[in-house]
């Protein structure tokens, strides 16, 4: 009764969604004007957008120009400008970059401070953020470092618009060469991911069910395709299993099989579906992320302090300007968003 009171009481109080625009050179502005546009979008929410009120009046204007419809005028927006440190260049996706560092800075610095808040950050380049000096490999790293989290984790997490099925899927390791792989699975990193997985899932479902993919084709085929799956995968989830009963633990799983079932509870209710899936690496999670849900996939940074999500998607410099690029992702992690801060 306690929680529903709770839940009750967040739901009578607005949630306050803070919007970067990432990238200004890329499709970010494009997206957020589009998605604060939708009649999808929840309705017990204040949007607050950390970014240049010029780049988002032009590119208004730009989509207006284009015959596009359902966008929201940039005038209606609660719009904080961030004053950006010069940086000696002329290159121009080295200020953007610089900007879209300090877009970013700022609107933490606002969730933290904030009660009932999250934040949503629009795509960026990271090549555009080493120009400006900024050498991170991504937002999260950034993230975590200003709210001084040591183990997060990069999850992926998408709501079937056919079933209202959650498909998450969090990754063991990120943006590393696949030959460094094997090295970074140690134990400690596994019962880390699968604590922050725990976590998340136990949000929708107290009991969960969790799948673990194997490293090797076959998940070793049994030590012939290689040791990692039984001497560092197998060995992990046993331990880690007696310490946490109240979870089901399958895995570690053939990869090219793990998401079949993923893909079937995705289109159909009456299938059996699962609450997070463990992926070993980048591609073997968000290839099939991406396949199965498309457009709806959100990426969402666990172990944080505050709720971080952000469209699947990058800063899409080819098609900007152009009007054409889909705004699903981000009417997704702005719906995410809400939906967590809700069950935090």
């Amino acid at each position: 009764m306690d929680k529903i009171k709770q839940r009750k009481g967040k739901l009578q109080k607005k949630t306050k969604i803070i919007i970067t625009v990432g990238d200004e050179a890329g499709i970010g502005p494009e997206v957020i004007l589009k998605a604060l546009g939708s009649s999808k979008l929840p309705k017990n929410i204040e949007i607050l957008i950390v970014g240049s009120k010029q780049k988002l009046i032009s590119t208004y204007e730009l989509l207006k120009d284009k015959k596009i419809e359902n966008i929201i005028n940039p005038e209606k927006l609660s719009i904080e400008e961030v004053e950006i440190p010069a940086i000696n260049t002329l290159n121009k996706a080295a200020i953007a970059g610089n900007a879209s560092f300090y877009y970013l800075k700022r609107a933490i610095k606002i969730v933290q401070e904030m009660k009932n808040a999250a934040l949503v950050t629009g795509p960026i380049c990271k090549k555009s953020w080493g120009l400006a000096g900024h050498n991170y490999s991504g937002q999260t790293e950034l993230l975590a470092e200003l709210c001084n989290s040591d183990k997060v984790g990069m999850l992926f997490t998408a709501k079937s618009p056919l079933t209202g099925w959650r498909f998450n899927t969090l990754l063991a390791t990120t943006h590393i060469p696949l030959s460094q792989i094997p090295k970074q699975l140690t134990p400690n990193l596994l019962k880390t991911k699968l604590d922050l997985l725990y976590y998340f899932c136990k949000k929708f479902n107290n009991k969960p069910t969790l799948k673990i993919v194997g490293l090797n084709p076959h998940a070793g085929e049994g030590g012939l395709l290689g040791n990692e799956d039984i001497n560092i995968i197998e060995k992990s989830l046993k331990g880690w299993a007696k310490e946490n009963p109240n979870v089901n633990i399958e895995g570690p799983l053939s990869p090219d099989s793990c998401w079949i079932e993923s893909s079937k509870a995705w289109k159909d209710k009456n299938e059996n579906s699962h609450d997070g899936i463990l992926a070993m690496y980048h591609d073997q999670g968000l290839i099939p992320m991406k396949i199965i849900a498309a457009t709806y996939s959100v990426n969402t940074t666990l172990g944080l302090p505050i709720i971080r999500t952000s469209p699947d998607h990058g800063t899409g410099f080819d098609i900007a300007g152009e009007g054409v690029a889909q705004h699903q992702s981000m009417l997704e992690a702005i719906k995410t968003a809400y939906e967590l801060q809700l069950r935090s």
